[in-house]
């Protein structure tokens, strides 16, 4: 009984691997063969205004968010008068 299971999931296993290496591509298609996520790429806003910053601009990047972020009261937090 648990020989016959032990081959059973070998075999699953196997066909597992073939599929997802497109070995049975002429049988099964592989699902989403396309893009990866069309969904994600359609919502995307102003993809163009992104900009890759090197390490030091990225740093100084940073240090600057985390002033301004230290400096701006919490946006719940009412002032004292």
């Amino acid at each position: 009984m648990l020989r016959a299971a032990v081959i059973v999931l070998l075999l699953a296993n196997a066909l597992v691997f073939a599929w997802s290496r497109g070995w049975l591509a002429p049988v099964l298609a592989l699902p989403g063969a396309g893009e990866r996520e069309p969904d994600r790429l359609l919502q995307q806003v102003r993809p163009e205004s992104i900009v890759v910053l090197g390490p030091k601009a990225a740093a100084q990047a940073a240090s600057k968010a985390a002033e301004s972020a230290a400096g701006a009261p919490a946006s719940g937090a009412s002032t004292p008068p």
